[in-house]
């Protein structure tokens, strides 16, 4: 007797984004192909509230195998996409109330959950998050935090595993998380084989960041500042990014900005969101996954350009933030750029304020 295909069940609503939906369909399809049947592949159903065809945000028409009401079965993966409208005070999720409505009733039989981007507010709307580590897009995470306290929200990864509930980030990330679940089912090297495949790189890990640093918190000045001291934290931002080898402690960026230490802080905080101590450290690991992906530099050698000091810090920095290794991450990210030592000699990771593909 044959093994059944994994069944995973889309839920979608009038508006989805089209790829949070068939971004993960085409990794299940091509993981499909990769395992020619030597094990078994996906059977994926797209479900909605009516039986008929659903308008994606795009335009782009999405035909439904079934309505929530009349699906019956085992469901191995249930997927939740989701769709963030742009208002007048910025990214607003969209919540569909028959979702939620099917989720709260079904997702405790499914065997695992995943929700993707916007469908993270989805997911913790119908109570599904209560008590896990999850992320979702960052323009949206403060958000899910401020109104689903239960839910511990981080808003850097590109996606998380807690228990049977996984989460992803941005929108392209959703073919991320999707590979992500196929090497759990079948293992890294069938989920690299559809990477390479589908030419996307290499499958991330899932505590690569989002975005560069100086874009996560560009966005955190936009208060009542006067526009003279947003330009000299903007300014001093982009000095610690060329100086990251050197003293970066709050006595020395007060002194330079001719402040106390204590009115700095504080300042630097409303600013940017962040401590000056932890923006910093992000700002060195940034430099630092610059570095691993393009050089071949040894650990003390980067830990020494970006500031970590030592190699003990620096691999304390990465397992903290990123969830592993310095040499991990350069056996997936290295690239075939060669260093020139002299012309470039750390990225300067102030001025990049272009996010990564998620």
């Amino acid at each position: 007797m044959s093994t059944p295909r994994h069944r995973v069940v889309i839920a979608v609503f009038p508006g989805v984004d089209a790829l949070d939906v068939t971004g993960p369909v085409e990794v299940f399809a091509m993981a499909g192909q990769v395992l020619g049947g030597r094990r078994p592949g996906y059977d994926v159903r797209i479900l909605a509230h009516r039986a008929e065809p659903v308008d994606t945000f795009s335009g782009v028409r999405l035909g439904v195998d079934g309505t929530f009401a009349d699906h019956t079965g085992t469901i191995d993966t249930l997927l939740i996409p989701g769709r963030m409208d742009i208002g007048p005070e910025g990214p607003v999720p969209r919540i569909d109330h028959e979702v939620v409505a099917w989720l709260r009733e079904t997702a405790p039989q499914a065997g695992r959950v995943a929700a993707v981007c916007a469908g993270t507010h989805v997911a913790a709307a119908a109570g599904l998050l209560d008590g896990h580590r999850a992320t979702t897009h960052w323009a949206t995470a403060q958000l899910l935090a401020a109104e689903h306290p239960e839910v511990t929200v981080d808003p850097d990864p590109i996606f998380i595993r807690s228990g049977r509930i996984w989460t992803g980030a941005g929108i392209t990330s959703s073919m991320d998380l999707a590979l992500a679940l196929v090497a759990d089912d079948h293992g890294d090297e069938a989920a690299l084989e559809v990477a390479r495949i589908m030419v996307m790189y290499l499958q991330r890990p899932g505590g690569q960041s989002q975005f560069s640093v100086q874009l996560s918190h560009q966005q955190a000045g936009r208060g009542a500042a006067r526009a003279d001291v947003r330009t000299d934290v903007r300014a001093l931002r982009l000095w610690i990014g060329d100086h990251l080898a050197e003293d970066l402690s709050v006595p020395v960026l007060a002194a330079r900005m001719n402040m106390s230490e204590r009115h700095f802080s504080r300042v630097f905080h409303r600013e940017t969101g962040s401590t000056p101590g932890a923006f910093v450290e992000r700002l060195r690991l940034e430099a630092a996954r610059r570095l691993l992906e393009r050089t071949d530099r040894p650990p003390a050698g980067i830990a020494a350009a970006t500031g970590l000091r030592s190699v003990e810090t620096f691999y304390r920095v990465f397992r903290d933030r990123l969830g592993t290794s310095p040499a991990e991450y350069r056996r997936r990210f290295r690239t075939d750029t060669q260093e020139n030592p002299v012309q470039n000699p750390v990225p300067n990771t102030a001025q990049n304020t272009t996010r990564t593909t998620s």
